[in-house]
């Protein structure tokens, strides 16, 4: 029997949010087993969390439904926030999480957990260009603002700025623009952004992301490309800290908050990404064996 608990992450009630499985107890697990165990539960991600290495301290594997990912920053969060609930951390220390794309260190802050990047941020040329957008996702050539560029933070995602909200709802990617443009960069994650109003400290930012699982799907809340935003942002300026409150997921009827902040000090740029999570029920598998 594996035990595992259902989360909603990045939102702070049930229905909300990014789903996600965490098995807290994967110790002895083999990768086939994990990656089944995923394809099986079906969700944007599942999380295996093996034996402490030391003082708040955790390996973690990070699974979509048919491949293991370096980094994910849903996962991150409701990992986080469920050890804490499990009393397996404890939310006045920090705890570092070890995926494949290196140490996540995660800090709390009552409701909010958040984590710094491991990987430094990488910007790049994308395989798309406005035109290309256009026929992507159905849009005119005009509701493009910029070019769109590929960005990471460990995980790669085409960043394309739209005009407005408005062509943000209206977008629907077209499954052959996307083999003939997408497909050939080898990073099927398309990330789409709207740069809105300042609210208090931070600027609003609505998005949506897509990738390929089983065909070109959605994804309610995805803190890796929002970590790849919040670089491309502040990669061209001076020393300084940006906060940024993501949306996403809204037309999902999944609603989302990231909030993003980069700091530049000098030549470093550090990346964080914060939110919430909420355990919406718990189960177990029977394994074979």
């Amino acid at each position: 029997m594996a035990e595992y608990f259902l989360l909603d992450v990045f939102a702070d009630r049930a229905f909300a949010g990014n789903p996600l499985a965490v098995f807290p107890r994967a110790e002895g697990l083999a990768t086939d087993t994990m990656q089944a165990i995923a394809n099986e539960l079906n969700l944007s991600e599942t999380v295996f969390v093996g034996e402490a290495t030391g003082w708040h301290r955790y390996p973690v594997r990070i699974f979509t439904p048919t491949r293991e990912l370096p980094f994910a920053g849903h996962p991150v969060i409701g990992t986080a926030h469920l050890l804490v609930e499990l009393s397996m951390a404890e939310r006045d220390r920090s705890l570092t999480l070890d995926a494949g794309v290196g140490p996540l260190v995660v800090e709390f802050d009552r409701t909010l957990a958040s984590f710094t990047t491991a990987a430094p941020f990488s910007i790049s040329s994308s395989t798309l260009n406005q035109t290309a957008v256009a026929q992507l996702l159905g849009l005119a050539a005009q509701q493009t603002l910029s070019e769109p560029v590929l960005a990471s933070c460990g995980l790669p995602y085409h960043l394309i700025e739209l005009a407005s909200q408005e062509a943000l709802e209206r977008a629907r990617p077209s499954p052959s623009a996307w083999a003939e443009w997408v497909s050939p960069s080898g990073h099927d994650q398309v990330y789409l952004y709207v740069v809105g109003k300042e609210t208090g400290a931070s600027r609003v930012v609505r998005a949506r992301m897509f990738s390929t699982e089983g065909g070109v799907r959605e994804d309610s809340a995805t803190g890796s490309a929002a970590a790849a935003l919040a670089g491309h942002l502040a990669q061209n300026r001076r020393v300084g800290r940006w906060r940024w409150q993501i949306e996403q997921g809204i037309e999902m009827g999944r609603p989302s908050r990231i909030l993003a902040e980069a700091e530049r000090a000098e030549d470093d740029l550090t990346i964080r990404i914060a939110g919430e999570a909420v355990i919406v029920g718990r189960g177990s598998l029977h394994l074979p064996g």
